[in-house]
């Protein structure tokens, strides 16, 4: 429907996963894992109620990992601080839409994420536009942050991104959710960052 699919896409068929774009509710049927991409978060918003998809995917969740980078996060979120914005509340945070400013504000940032005992340094991490985790609830694993501030965070099958792997061609965080051959894979991960 809207956002960064193509690279998402790309990322996956280099790890072996087939993928194919979700726009109507029957598209859940035939998939095992969900990514929200990054995007314009009030366009998401509003074409995923007018395409009736929010109930269908809030019932894919349950059972399903999700991802959500950028704009997928602020879908994924318990709050938003723009009310446009029905979130689905699947993490337990709050984000603040556009939080770092406008675009020309965006930034690349080498940064650390720890994967339970796993380490991997200097990852290099696009945010654009990118949301701000203003609250963090229980049972979250911090993955990494920047200026003391949580970027990527783990919740059971659900992760949430505020930046954009798949513009850097990193693919470690889609083997978190979606390859369990991976030493990442969720169901390994223990603990995340540690402050």
């Amino acid at each position: 429907m809207q956002g960064g699919f193509a690279l998402h896409s790309k990322i996956l068929s280099e790890l072996g996963i087939e993928s194919v774009p979700v726009k109507k509710s029957s598209h859940l049927e035939s998939i095992e894992g969900l990514i929200i991409p990054g995007g314009e978060s009030s366009t998401i918003s509003l074409l995923i109620e007018s395409n009736e998809l929010f109930d269908p995917i809030k019932h894919f969740s349950q059972y399903n990992p999700v991802m959500g980078t950028c704009a997928g996060l602020i879908m994924m979120s318990k709050r938003c601080n723009d009310k446009r914005i029905r979130t689905f509340g699947l993490l337990d945070v709050n984000v603040s839409r556009n939080a770092y400013g406008r675009q020309i504000y965006s930034e690349n940032k080498l940064v650390d994420f720890f994967f339970g005992d796993i380490k991997i340094k200097k990852v290099p991490t696009t945010l654009i536009r990118a949301p701000q985790i203003t609250k963090l609830g229980e049972n979250l694993l911090v993955l990494g942050s920047v200026d003391s501030k949580p970027i990527a965070i783990l919740n059971n099958h659900f992760l949430g991104l505020t930046f954009h792997p798949e513009l850097d061609g990193i693919k470690i965080f889609h083997e978190v959710l979606f390859n369990p051959n991976s030493k990442v894979y969720y169901k390994k991960i223990s603990k995340g960052y540690e402050t």
